[in-house]
């Protein structure tokens, strides 16, 4: 049976910043510390290869996890979080026009092939996320640790739970509904010669006992 820890990076200046912040956005020192207590619980699993996304926030959560899981990392772009239009970076996230943007792109997760400007729309990410669980499923070793981001870790869920009926409603329901703390851990376990279950579990979702 193949175990995957998907975590979502500690707290960063994308989620502090009053202005949106693209991939460079490193860890706060909060997130440092939620990194490290995060890492002293990975010591105890068998870890056997860290993936994180390109983001530097996911880059340096896995490398304070590293030090204590003396494992390798690899950066898989395919983790990365989810592509907002390109002209909300950089602005104001109280800003009128960027709030009422990204409610329209929620709403209309369900509305096929809607896309209002150049961010990834439900197809993009459901096939990227299609990708990634293919891509895992793939990896050679048993027990994996993924640095990931918070809209993407539910794609990824729901392609798990749902596989190729994924649909915008659902989607929409998980980035609504379903919370991740920054270093929570969602466990997914894949055995596909398990007659009794789906090929893929959800075992544990965004378990954050390590913060306290």
């Amino acid at each position: 049976m193949k175990t995957v820890y998907l975590v979502r990076h500690g707290e960063s200046e994308a989620n502090t910043d009053p202005i949106l912040r693209g991939p460079e956005a490193p860890l706060t020192e909060k997130g440092r510390e939620q990194a490290s207590l995060l890492a002293e619980r990975a010591a105890k699993l068998p870890i056997e290869i860290i993936i994180a996304s390109k983001f530097t926030r996911s880059i340096q959560t896995a490398e304070i996890i590293q030090k204590k899981v003396n494992q390798p990392i690899e950066s898989v772009p395919l983790f990365g979080e989810r592509t907002h239009p390109t002209r909300h970076y950089g602005q104001h996230r109280d800003d009128p026009t960027v709030i009422k943007e990204i409610k329209t792109m929620i709403e209309n997760l369900t509305l096929p092939n809607f896309r209002l400007s150049d961010e990834e729309n439900f197809e993009d990410l459901k096939e990227r996320a299609t990708q990634a669980v293919r891509y895992l499923e793939n990896r050679p070793e048993n027990n994996i640790l993924v640095v990931s981001h918070g809209a993407f870790i539910r794609f990824v869920v729901g392609i798990v739970l749902f596989e190729d009926n994924f649909n915008g409603y659902e989607s929409k329901r998980l980035l609504l509904a379903a919370q991740t703390k920054n270093t929570g851990i969602t466990v997914l376990a894949f055995d596909p010669a398990n007659e009794k279950f789906a090929a893929w579990r959800l075992l544990v979702w965004n378990d954050h006992a390590h913060l306290g």
